[in-house]
């Protein structure tokens, strides 16, 4: 099998793939729509980060395609609904790069605090430019969290032991961590904090989250920090709130529009601003966070393609199968009705296959069974088991297959 990784995944991940077997082709940038198009035929696993949109298009000019790997957080550069229909396993890396993306909003909390792009980018103009006027320690001020998930309770831990106050705001029920406050709303959080820091996921209900309204609501003089998802934010009313005053600065790490590639030109309304930190989406791009996300991310895949494991997968039923042993595997991933596995093991007895092992989970919509026979099945009955009424993809692994 082959696998074409994308956007400068971590060399670790080829590694991964080749010893397992599979023929590696690596390509340094994303690709567009029609690129991707072309170059899928024959690939059965892409790997890609988050430049890369597989679209339906994509995935219906893909029949070989068996598994994507997102090598980052997020996955809403992928239609999951279509991969899904078409039985195909999508995995991520939820936790890997938490670390280095509070590492860096720390950074720039402190570093906008005192003031440090616009203090380095006079000493490069040759201007000494010493003074103490706008700058402040952060300890005692407020830092309010929107998203309260795996990064924004490290983000909270964090803060706290460098002396700030944390105030978080999430519409999910979050425990809170150490000594900060739940907001019963973002309204109250932005009207309460000095540092606001985003941390949301990329669904479409977040698109927009901060725009001229939310801006306006913060404290006078607070900073604004963006390490989450370009879309959620609007950066023309960013940058009206920064040359107004109203807002002493900001950090953007992520745009609604990204370069393609290493090099090309980056357009952004918050260029030239001062006191305004712009990085190119490296959050997570830490030497650490990408070796981490290279071993986890292939790591799900080459399992998932050895023996149908599904653990930790954004979109099958979560299904953890016992090592094969010697026995003969299927996988089948069907609609979540009553009687499809009374029907499988039905079609199984009749073809005189003993069930020696079965692992199933539903998810939603979505049912997942792995069994384990004592002999291989027929043609026959893996086409019977392909017309089961709610059947939606039916993957086998002979004896030959690696366990």
């Amino acid at each position: 099998m082959k696998v074409l990784l994308l956007e400068n995944v971590h060399p670790v991940a080829a590694e991964t793939f080749r010893r397992n077997g599979f023929e590696v082709e690596v390509r340094p940038g994303s690709l567009s729509e029609e690129d991707l198009v072309e170059a899928l035929p024959g690939v059965s696993v892409l790997g890609i980060r988050s430049n890369t949109k597989v679209t339906q298009a994509v995935l219906d000019a893909a029949p070989d395609l068996r598994a994507i790997g997102c090598f980052c957080i997020g996955t809403n550069q992928v239609d999951l609904a279509h991969a899904t229909k078409l039985g195909l396993g999508v995995f991520n890396a939820p936790f890997s790069n938490t670390r280095s993306v509070v590492e860096l909003v720390i950074g720039e909390i402190l570093a906008l605090a005192r003031r440090l792009p616009e203090k380095t980018q006079r000493m490069h103009d040759g201007v000494w430019d010493k003074s103490a006027k706008g700058a402040y320690e952060t300890r005692g001020r407020t830092l309010g969290i929107v998203g309260y998930g795996n990064i924004g309770t490290q983000l909270s831990n964090m803060a706290e032991a460098i002396g700030l106050r944390v105030a978080f705001y999430d519409t999910a029920d979050r425990l809170a961590h150490g000594n900060a406050q739940r907001m019963g709303s973002l309204d109250e959080l932005l009207e309460e904090s000095d540092f606001v820091s985003i941390h949301v996921d990329g669904r479409p209900g977040n698109a927009g989250l901060f725009g001229p309204e939310q801006f306006a609501r913060m404290k006078p003089g607070s900073v604004f920090i963006n390490a989450s998802r370009g879309m959620v934010v609007d950066d023309v009313a960013l940058r009206e709130h920064i040359l107004s005053g109203h807002l002493s600065g900001a950090a953007i790490d992520v745009f609604p529009i990204e370069p393609k590639a290493q090099g090309d030109l980056f357009e952004s309304p918050l260029r030239g601003l001062d006191n305004v930190i712009l990085t190119p989406h490296v959050g997570g791009s830490t030497g650490e966070a990408q070796e981490e996300i290279g071993t986890f991310v292939s790591g799900k895949l080459t399992a998932y393609l050895a023996s149908g494991a599904t653990a930790l997968s954004v979109n099958l039923p979560s299904v953890a199968p016992a090592p094969r042993e010697g026995s003969y595997r299927m996988a089948l991933l069907h609609r979540n009705v009553p009687g499809v596995l009374a029907s499988i093991n039905r079609t199984l007895a009749e073809a005189g296959a003993n069930v020696v092992g079965q692992s199933l989970a539903t998810l939603g919509e979505l049912g997942y069974v792995v069994t384990d026979t004592d002999v291989p099945m027929s043609a026959e009955t893996l086409a019977s088991l392909r017309h089961v009424a709610e059947a939606v993809h039916l993957e086998t692994w002979s004896e030959d297959a690696p366990e």
